[in-house]
């Protein structure tokens, strides 16, 4: 495992290519936090079939689009 007792947050990481992400560094070992905007379902989907699979993983909810300008 490449990735034992690193971490690493995948934003996006609830569906599409972020969620292959976040699955694709918890089987390398990292402990992986799936970030997600508004809705939690496909974050909480992906953190259980990570943790289903023998990693570690959360959902995190944030807003990371950067400060708004007027």
């Amino acid at each position: 495992m490449k990735l034992q007792g690193k971490s690493a947050i995948v934003t996006g990481g609830g569906r599409d290519i972020g969620r292959a992400c976040a699955v694709k560094l918890a089987c390398e070992g990292a402990f992986v936090a799936v970030n997600f905007y508004a809705s939690s379902a496909g974050a909480e989907e992906t953190v259980a079939e990570i943790v289903a699979n023998g990693g570690k993983a959360f959902a995190v909810q944030g807003d990371l689009n950067g400060a708004k300008t007027n």
